[in-house]
């Protein structure tokens, strides 16, 4: 099976940039992202949809607009990706771990 490709775009100790390639085959089973401290926030950007399969789920978002733009507390809400049946998923990953709870 193909490996993710994470390339990391910016990464500071609070703010992070990755663009993330899924590849065909691959998912991402349910779970969450603690932090020790603070609040951990995503804003997740798809930019390229798979042909088949790569749905997002999570438990709640903040917002989310048409199944392509997603921000959501990944420290509090368990999230998953369905197996990508055709094609791959390239997704633009912003993460903020904030000093506040």
């Amino acid at each position: 099976m193909a490996r993710v490709i994470n390339r990391s775009l910016l990464d500071f100790p609070r703010l992070t940039i990755n663009l993330v390639t899924y590849p065909e085959g691959h998912s991402v089973m349910r779970h969450n992202d603690p932090m020790g401290s603070g609040s951990y926030y995503k804003f997740n950007v798809v930019l390229k949809k798979p042909a088949q399969g790569g749905i997002f789920e999570t438990d709640d978002t903040i917002f989310s607009l048409f199944d392509r733009i997603v921000f959501f507390r990944p420290d509090l809400h368990e999230h998953s990706v369905s197996r990508i049946e055709q094609g791959k998923r390239v997704l633009l990953s912003i993460a903020l771990h904030a000093p506040w709870r």
